[in-house]
């Protein structure tokens, strides 16, 4: 055997270059070996990514089936249809967030009874809750005092008295400034929910601006009339809120004459920190509550994240609502050309009934860029300084009265939404 090996060896040896029949025999084992090799690679990759397939779906299983065998025990505890479930697990769960709530707004918490039901009265329904006026007894004497509440009715989602108790949180963390919105309390034992505001006599200022227009001296005791001095004024009880919000790291986000509301004493109280809220709880880049476009800076309609000098040009054209008695920002223009228009550089003429004073910090605040805004510290200052000079006695007049439907069109507002009513949050 090993003599033919070596004789075949040898013969291979001798064979010619030419010789086709020996080229077949000395390639005979490559042509066989290497597809063999290929194969059996490919049969060991096959059976790996199966081995893998199959080990993913196992982990799969294993994590579902506590969760399944969870949810089988119950049912088979608790027989019952799926509409009855749901109602069941969505109770429990506002149960939770309400037996939670009564712990951490403890301090707020008042009795339902003492709100007296007969006194409540219908403000406004909103998207975010419905808005009553009602008399709070304050002490054992039978004495009460009005209070705005925002409530929350039943039924409600368990995601909608997360929202609600959040927003009654915000609020207490927010604290107490005197032109703020002050949070009376809440009650949260049980739906309703409610959320209970001071009330603020004379309304928001927009609707007193535009009644400052008409002929009437004094309604209830109070005068309708406005001065220069008075712009100042309430433009520094503005201000000095804003100041207040970035000492919190936070900001408005909606500054306007219809989220100012006015006392008696003409103190003014900011309000409508919805949008706040959301910042604060969601981010500011998450923010997607609509403000009308004519009160934002550009940086707003271009899609950036609100912030405090955001603000401050909103402030400006709030000192525009003042001093025209609630004229519609930019009434030119049509609202969905101000961006366009502020790209070029515009602004709003100074008007007829505004100093130059007024005017010269109208414009700091409308400066393009956000860092040459001044910060409401620095606001506040300007006006105390420009108000020493101010005219305090003579009464801004402004003969037109305003038509809601023609205004709502030039300031790209609802109509709707003109009604006198308050905005907590």
């Amino acid at each position: 055997m090993a003599g033919d090996v070596r004789r075949f060896s040898r013969m291979l040896l001798e064979c010619n270059s030419s010789d086709k029949l020996c080229v077949v025999r000395e390639h005979q084992t490559e042509v066989i070996v290497v597809p063999a090799l290929l194969v059996g690679l490919f049969v060991i990759v096959l059976t790996v990514i199966l081995w893998l397939h199959c080990r993913g779906l196992r982990a799969k299983q294993e994590q579902s089936a506590p969760a399944g065998t969870q949810v089988t025990k119950k049912n088979q505890r608790e027989p019952c249809s799926t509409e009855n479930c749901y109602i069941r697990l969505s109770e429990t769960s506002v149960e939770s967030l309400l037996n939670s709530a009564s712990l951490t707004l403890k301090q707020l918490e008042i009795p339902r009874e003492k709100l007296l039901p007969d006194t409540l009265q219908l403000i406004k329904l909103g998207a975010y809750g419905s808005i009553y006026r009602a008399q709070l007894e304050t002490g054992s004497s039978g004495k009460t005092k009005t209070v705005v509440l925002k409530a929350l009715q039943d039924p409600a989602s368990p995601q909608k008295v997360k929202d609600f108790l959040g927003r009654i949180k915000f609020h207490q963390n927010l604290g107490h400034h005197e032109n703020l919105v002050e949070l009376v309390g809440c009650c949260v034992d049980q739906l309703p929910l409610y959320m209970i505001m001071e009330d603020v006599s004379l309304g928001d200022l927009l609707t007193f601006l535009w009644t400052c227009r008409k002929d009437v001296m004094a309604m209830d005791g109070v005068p309708y009339d406005l001065t220069e001095r008075q712009v100042y004024e309430v433009g520094q009880q503005v201000a000095a809120a804003l100041a207040y919000l970035e000492g919190k790291n936070l900001f408005h986000g909606d500054i306007a004459a219809r989220n100012v509301l006015l006392h008696q004493n003409f103190t003014a109280k900011l309000c409508g920190l919805g949008l706040a809220y959301e910042a604060h709880t969601h981010g500011a880049s998450s923010v997607t509550r609509k403000v009308p476009v004519k009160w934002q800076a550009p940086e707003r309609l271009l899609s950036k994240p609100p912030t405090i000098k955001a603000d401050i040009w909103s402030f400006g054209i709030l000192l525009y609502e003042m001093i025209t008695l609630g004229a519609p920002p930019y009434p030119e223009v049509p609202p969905s050309d101000i961006l366009s228009y502020l790209q070029k550089q515009n602004i709003m003429k100074q008007p007829s009934s505004c100093q130059q004073a007024m005017y010269c910090i109208m414009k700091s605040c409308w400066q393009w860029s956000a860092a040459h805004r001044p910060s409401p510290a620095d606001l506040l200052c300007s006006l105390k300084t420009a108000m020493k000079t101010s005219n305090g006695h003579t009464v801004l007049q402004v003969p037109e009265p305003v038509v809601p439907e023609l205004y709502a069109d030039a300031a790209g507002v609802d109509v709707h939404s003109l009604v006198r009513e308050y905005t907590i949050l």
